[in-house]
């Protein structure tokens, strides 16, 4: 690998990956002299359950009942060698970006998943990971490592802003957890489940390093890994360290006929409508109680309705759109960019920094602008 931006000993790990496709355990490494590209602000110790195993947590933000995160699951509990622990969103929440659920109640129920410890989240990728960091559903709150995927298609470029993927993981970074995301470039009437498959075969020697690496303390200290893999895994040409890309599905809205929607309860969360639901009869009791009360008091009080009046939605227009998100070609043929490497057919390994990224030249820009914007006149 040349001109990489991940820290020499994962690099060493993977250089073996690319000529065994496997690392042992029993694979040793003198620590490397070079310094590191992150600075040290992530703590090393990580927690154990009852077992005495380490813990690797696991998510995916296409759901609870996703395949990536079956076949994922099942190659980790396969090992015997972590103990596995997985929240996941209800739905499929791979757009949901970094939101988060607050003021609001988030309901978790436990599910059956192949060997690990498993619940369902009525919440966002982005609940999934804090709720299972805060201590308060597990008798953990520092696992080994975090791992978001295997997710139905990929997250490069401007894409990770709302991929719910790379939420994830960001989100376990900010906790100050070694985390990352894993996407299969999946393509419409041509990727199969199967590849979900093997694209977690693909991953497992680099997440094998990884952990081999945040047991050493050589793993990364200020940013998340976010790997993509092309849509044919098993075809891949190896790993390539990129750099995030410009490049962004572009969206595809199109007009669809109200008489083919279903409710509009259809469209809110299960919590949500029957939170609505339970609200409006709280509402409508208290309503009769008052009525009752008055008609007993006042015999002459005539009432009307014990529900609470609202606007009618027969006085309303309501329309119908649905979004798709369409791939675009990236016309910069720069090989170093995530999804150039990714239809290249290599397995893009791309850092996601919290630090700001904004360059000198645009800090100075914004600062002149402000200042003149602030002398201005109104």
């Amino acid at each position: 690998m040349k001109n990489n931006r991940l820290p020499p000993g994962l690099v060493s790990n993977l250089q073996q990956v690319l000529l065994n496709r496997k690392v042992t355990e029993t694979e040793t490494e003198q620590p490397s002299t070079e310094p590191s590209v992150c600075s040290d602000n992530v703590e090393t110790n990580q927690d154990d359950d009852d077992s005495g195993k380490p813990v690797v947590f696991v998510t995916n933000a296409d759901g609870i009942d996703s395949p990536g995160l079956r076949f994922l699951v099942q190659a980790l509990v396969a090992r015997g060698l972590y103990s596995v622990f997985v929240c996941a969103p209800q739905s499929d929440k791979s757009h949901s970006g970094h939101s988060l659920t607050v003021g609001e109640s988030v309901a978790v129920y436990s599910s059956e998943l192949d060997g690990a410890t498993a619940y369902e989240v009525s919440g966002t990728p982005g609940d999934c990971v804090s709720l299972a960091l805060s201590g308060v559903l597990f008798s953990w709150s520092k696992p080994l490592l975090v791992i978001s995927g295997v997710h139905k298609g990929s997250s490069c470029g401007h894409n990770m802003f709302h991929s719910g993927a790379v939420a994830s993981a960001r989100e376990a970074l900010s906790s100050g957890v070694p985390s990352m995301s894993i996407s299969l470039n999946w393509k419409k009437d041509e990727s199969q489940e199967s590849d979900l498959k093997d694209a977690v075969s693909v991953c497992l020697p680099l997440i094998n390093a990884a952990i081999s690496d945040i047991k050493k303390g050589d793993f990364l200290k200020c940013c998340s890994l976010n790997v993509d893999v092309p849509t044919s895994p098993l075809k891949n040409k190896g790993f390539k360290s990129t750099i995030k890309s410009p490049w962004r599905s572009s969206s595809n809205w199109q007009a669809v006929s109200a008489s083919r929607q279903p409710s509009a309860a259809r469209f809110m969360s299960n919590q949500q409508s029957l939170g609505m639901q339970l609200a409006q009869l709280s509402r409508d009791a208290s309503a009769a109680g008052a009525a009752r009360r008055s008609t007993s008091q006042q015999k002459n009080v005539e009432v009307d309705s014990v529900g609470v009046s609202k606007k009618s939605d027969f006085n309303r227009t309501v329309k119908y759109f649905i979004q798709e998100l369409v791939d675009k070609d990236l016309e910069d043929a720069n090989e170093e960019l995530d999804f150039r490497a990714l239809e290249n057919g290599y397995v893009a390994i791309t850092p996601i920094s919290l630090a700001p990224s904004t360059d000198a030249d645009t800090q100075r820009a914004t600062s002149s602008w402000i200042a003149s914007a602030i002398e201005e006149p109104q």
